[in-house]
C-alpha cells in the first residue's frame, strides 16, 4: 500500500488518521476514530448490522424511555438516547404509524413543579430518570400545533437544570428562530424547510449550536445543504446524523449522507470531525476504532465514497505504521 507522509494524510483526514495493519486480515488500511451516527430511531433499524458497516455509537432521538432504562449501555454499537420525543396534544409526531404511543409524551403546562402530570418538568424528569442524555422536543409546525413560547422555555430550563442538552425537530416557518429563541442546544436535522438569513445563522453559531445533517432523508436536500453550508462557513458544529429508520435504508454508514455533507463544504478533516464527534458523550470509546481497508483516498472528493468500506474493530488488532 502506498504510505504517504503523516502530515499529507492528517491533512486529509485530519488529526485521528493513521496507517495500521489489522492483526486480525494482515489488511493494510487507515483508522480513524470510531464514527458516531447522531440521529437514528433503535426501533426501526437493525442496531446489530451497524458496526460491520462503520458505525460504532449512536443517539437514538425518539423511542421507548422503558426500553432504553432496561438496555445495557455496555457492548457496540453505544447508544445514547432521548427517550420520548416531548410535544403538544395533536403535535408531531403523534398521528404517525411510525410513533407508538410509548415514545411521544404530551406535554400540557410549563409547570416546574415534580410530579404535576403534564408539566414540563415532569416530562423532562421522567426521560431522565430513565438515563438519558439529551431531551427531545417536537417543533413542527407545517404538520399540527407547536409549544408556545413559555412551555417551551420551561422544558428547556428544566433540561439545562438536570444537565441535558436539548434537540429539536424544527420544521416550518420560523422554527428554527422559536428553537434558537428558546436556546435549543441542538437541531435534529439540518433546517430544511426554509432558507435562513444570515443573521439568524450568525446567532446559531454564536449560540453554540449544532445542526444534525440528514440530508440523504428528504427527496430534495438543496435547502438544507445550503443552510448548513452557511452555518459551516460561519463555524457552526455540524454533526453527522441519517434518521436512520426514516424510509428503507440498511443499517449502515450512509454514503449518500456524506456527498451530501461534502456538497455542503463540510469536507476532509470537517468531514471526519462530523462522523467522529461523539457528542453527547464526553469522549468516544477508546477501545474500538474506524478501520478503512485499502489506501487512503486521493483527495477529499473520494473521501465520502472510501469511507463506504468502513468497519468497527476492536483498537488493540491495530498495528500502527512507524514513520
Amino acid at each position: 500500500m502506498a504510505r504517504p507522509d503523516a502530515d499529507a494524510l492528517q491533512a486529509l483526514l485530519g488529526p485521528t488518521a493513521r496507517l495500521v495493519r489489522r492483526a486480525l486480515t494482515n489488511d493494510e488500511g487507515v483508522a480513524l476514530a470510531p464514527f458516531t451516527d447522531h440521529h437514528i430511531h433503535l426501533h426501526l433499524v437493525d442496531e446489530h448490522a451497524l458496526p460491520a458497516h462503520g458505525i460504532a455509537a449512536a443517539l437514538d432521538l425518539g423511542g421507548d424511555p422503558a426500553y432504553f432504562a432496561r438496555r445495557p449501555r455496555s457492548g457496540i454499537p453505544h447508544v445514547e438516547y432521548s427517550g420520548a420525543f416531548l410535544t403538544v396534544p395533536g403535535g408531531y409526531p403523534s398521528f404517525r404509524e411510525w410513533a407508538p404511543a410509548q415514545i411521544v409524551r404530551m406535554v400540557t403546562s410549563p409547570s416546574a413543579a415534580p410530579g404535576t402530570p403534564g408539566g414540563a418538568r415532569t416530562s423532562v424528569d421522567e426521560m431522565a430518570d430513565a438515563g438519558a442524555s439529551v431531551i427531545k422536543v417536537a417543533l413542527n409546525a407545517d404538520a399540527g400545533p407547536v409549544f408556545d413560547r413559555t412551555t417551551l422555555d420551561a422544558v428547556v430550563a428544566a433540561a439545562h437544570e438536570r444537565g441535558l442538552p436539548v434537540v429539536a425537530h424544527v420544521e416550518g416557518d420560523r422554527m428554527t428562530q422559536l428553537a434558537l429563541d428558546a436556546g435549543i442546544d441542538a437541531l435534529g436535522h439540518a433546517p430544511f424547510t426554509e432558507r435562513l438569513d444570515d443573521e439568524l445563522i450568525a446567532r446559531a453559531v454564536a449560540a453554540g449550536q449544532r445542526w444534525i445533517s440528514t440530508f440523504a432523508v428528504h427527496d430534495d436536500p438543496q435547502i438544507a445543504i445550503d443552510n448548513t453550508a452557511a452555518f459551516a462557513a460561519a463555524g457552526g458544529t455540524v454533526l453527522y446524523g441519517t434518521d436512520l429508520g426514516n424510509g428503507e435504508r440498511p443499517s449502515r454508514l450512509d454514503v449518500a449522507e456524506l456527498r451530501g455533507l461534502h456538497r455542503a463544504g463540510v469536507r476532509g478533516p470537517a468531514l471526519i470531525r462530523a462522523l467522529t464527534d461523539p457528542w453527547p458523550r464526553p469522549a468516544a470509546d477508546d477501545a474500538v476504532a474506524t478501520f478503512v481497508p485499502g489506501p487512503p483516498p486521493a483527495d477529499a472528493g473520494s473521501i465520502p465514497h472510501w469511507l463506504g468500506a468502513a468497519t468497527v474493530v476492536p483498537a488493540e488488532e491495530l498495528a500502527v505504521h512507524e514513520p
